[in-house]
């Protein structure tokens, strides 16, 4: 017997003139016939996990979750061409389905009529035989044109399978028209045996039956089938329909092997098959027997040995997870217990904290998904550092203030976790990022527009306004700046980063005399009082109006002492009388007198005089075009004799222009952003 497959082609010649005195196409024109004792690479077309190999056809291995495809190269008319009544076929086979284990195994193989070589599009491995899925299963109404006999291995409740050992019929699904237990037979189909199907179809009758036995030599076929129904091919199949094989595997596999087949269409029985030139199954593995006692000791002790060793790792692991997850919890947190998430949780969420999204002088933001509702959340992840100037204080404070402000534009706080000195902030994820990335490292993104900068600005005035007035308390935020501005997925604007904020009651002054925050949008106040209030924030949000507007940093890396800051270009461009040239030259065109607006306003924020800016409310009405802002910059300006990078004290002459504040409080301060990546310099002086 030759490795290579033994094949037989017989084309008979038609009888036309006997076709037409029937009048009927029991036959098709050219009848098909082929023998296959073995199988090679030409006889079938393969795909899924088959294989040729050694003569046999191999539909899967001891893989789990797969499937396989054999089908027969050239697709067959199981209708007449001229009536479309289905045409008579034979058909028998040798197959073998080898468990990978004796007491679980694949799902089995089936012998299928199918409108594609491939097999039927997005087949599914498992209980659906590879033939079918979940849309087109039986009882949905569609159509799959599949007819197949299926071998089944494994019981489905949900097919309504009499047991894991018998033999179906299934069109267009897995809810099988009539099937018959395999035992009934004495045949366990998934024994490693080989055994013989036999099916027969009659085109005139629309029967089709199903004889099934163990294929020795000698043995010979049943007299009567196991299983019979009626199958109308004239509906059921496609006009173009392949023949062949298909098998899966689930949660167990087996090895589903092909060994021989003959077929024939167009009336007469399938040539039999010579058992003795059929190919050799490969020996089976992994089942070694052990009889002799001292052997059997043998593993006994060393299945001892191994459990022993097992549990011992299983505790040390156990240990090892409750120290590593370990957290703490100190008095001041009971209030904020609510909002607390574990550690555990965190790390699952971020991977192991590896989705790296941000990072700076506090320590690295890490992009995570928590399950708070169904399909997750995603979160965005500060774990500060420990070396970071931002500690417990700043921890505590974050907490303390964001965990109860509900504002569309501030990032909403989660939660947090406490875990040997590490502390963690857990808040909304902003798709779209910082605001200073994509003023100065946008990475091929858009330019943002006009538009879109003036709603940002807008955005981040009214969550200051309720920061500074419409919360129970007073915050002063601190660290106003473009780095901690975020963009959700519809880019609105939420102001974040609350670990510098200050609270206290409204009509109070604050007691912060420790200088913190971001060189360039410090109030020059800050040098002498190092006190922070809600003038100190407004005097930062004006330096930020600037720098949306003109795309330009308050300080660059490469200024000096002697440098004109960001304020002084602006109000040069005032005075000349030009002052929307300042803008952006990447906007483009846009609506200048909203241009003008923010940049005269920016410019009143950021007065040297904190009794010359307005307050947040009347910044907020200035933008919503309900008061007026200045139209006439200051004259005579010393630029010889700035008070602070770049401010002159001709901006007295504001004075005049907008009425001081009722308010004057003390103001807090802290350096400036060098580059994109969101580095921030610590400044602190004084006591804490």
């Amino acid at each position: 017997m030759a490795a290579a497959a033994v094949t037989a082609v017989r084309v008979l010649v038609p009888v036309l003139l006997l076709a037409l005195a029937r009048g009927v196409g029991s036959a098709p024109a050219t009848p098909v016939e082929f023998t296959f004792t073995g199988f090679a690479r030409e006889n079938v077309t393969t795909s899924g996990a088959a294989v040729t190999s050694a003569g046999l056809l191999q539909l899967t291995n001891a893989t789990n979750w797969v499937f396989g495809h054999g089908f027969y190269p050239a697709p067959l008319r199981f209708k007449d061409a001229a009536t479309g009544a289905p045409l008579s076929f034979s058909t028998t086979f040798v197959a073998a389905i080898l468990p990978r284990y004796p007491d679980a195994h694949g799902h089995g193989l089936a012998f299928a009529l199918a409108p594609s070589a491939a097999g039927p599009a997005r087949a599914v491995a498992g209980k659906y035989l590879g033939l079918f899925n979940t849309s087109d299963n039986v009882g949905n109404g569609t159509t799959s044109q599949v007819v197949a006999v299926e071998i089944d291995t494994a019981l489905d409740a949900e097919f309504d399978d009499i047991n894991d050992n018998h033999v179906g019929v299934d069109v267009h699904g897995l809810k099988s028209v009539a099937s018959k237990s395999a035992g009934s037979v004495d045949v366990a189909l998934a024994s490693g045996k080989l055994l013989q199907v036999w099916i027969e179809y009659d085109g005139a009758t629309t029967r089709l039956e199903v004889t099934v036995s163990a294929a020795a030599v000698g043995v010979p076929r049943p007299r009567g089938p196991l299983v019979s129904c009626e199958v109308n091919l004239s509906s059921a199949v496609a006009d173009q329909t392949y023949v062949g094989f298909s098998a899966a595997n689930g949660a167990a596999s087996s090895s589903h092997y092909v060994l021989g087949w003959s077929f024939r269409l167009g009336g007469g029985r399938a040539p039999d098959l010579d058992l003795s030139k059929l190919p050799r199954l490969p020996p089976p593995s992994g089942h070694k027997k052990a009889t002799e006692l001292p052997l059997i000791l043998s593993l006994i002790l060393l299945a001892i040995v191994v459990l022993l060793a097992a549990s011992a790792a299983v505790t040390g692991l156990v240990v090892w997870r409750r120290r590593r997850f370990a957290e703490e919890l100190e008095d001041w947190e009971v209030e904020y217990g609510p909002h607390r998430i574990s550690y555990k949780d965190l790390h699952a969420a971020t991977r192991g904290f590896r989705d790296v999204i941000g990072g700076g002088g506090f320590g690295v933001v890490y992009r995570g998904v928590l399950p708070l509702r169904p399909g997750g959340v995603e979160v965005a992840v500060k774990k500060v550092s420990h070396g970071s100037r931002q500690g417990l204080r700043e921890f505590v404070s974050e907490i303390a203030s964001m965990s109860r402000l509900r504002h569309r534009n501030l990032v909403q706080l989660l939660g947090y976790c406490r875990r040997r000195g590490e502390l963690i902030l857990v808040y909304d994820y902003m798709v779209n990022g910082s605001l200073d990335r994509r003023l100065f490292d946008a990475a091929g993104k858009p330019v943002l527009s006009w538009e879109q900068r003036s709603k940002i600005a807008r955005d981040v005035a009214a969550g200051l306004l309720y920061l500074h007035e419409q919360w129970e308390q007073v915050v002063v935020h601190r660290d106003i700046k473009s780095a901690n501005v975020l963009l959700d997925a519809d880019m609105n604007g939420k102001l974040s980063d609350f670990g510098l904020a200050r609270l206290y009651d409204h009509g109070s002054n604050p007691q912060t005399t420790h200088v913190i925050g971001t060189l360039g949008y410090l109030a020059p106040e800050m040098s002498k009082t190092g006190k922070a209030t809600t003038s100190t924030d407004v005097f930062a949000f004006g330096v930020f109006l600037l720098e949306v507007a003109c795309g330009r940093r308050p300080m660059e890396r490469s200024d000096d002492l002697d440098s004109p800051g960001l304020v002084d270009l602006v109000l040069e461009c005032w005075k000349a009388g030009r002052i929307v040239e300042a803008r952006d030259p990447k906007i483009g065109t846009c609506d200048e007198a909203d241009v003008e607006l923010v940049l005269k306003l920016g410019l009143l924020c950021s007065h040297p005089d904190p009794r010359c800016r307005p307050s947040m409310r009347q910044a907020v009405q200035i933008l919503e075009g309900a008061a007026p802002v200045p139209e006439t910059p200051p004259k005579d300006l010393a630029s010889n004799n700035r008070l602070f990078y770049g401010y002159s004290e001709s901006f007295d002459e504001f004075a005049t222009m907008f009425p001081a504040t009722s308010e004057v409080t003390s103001v807090t301060t802290q350096p400036s952003s060098s580059h994109s990546t969101g580095e921030e310099q610590q400044v602190s002086s004084g006591s804490g």
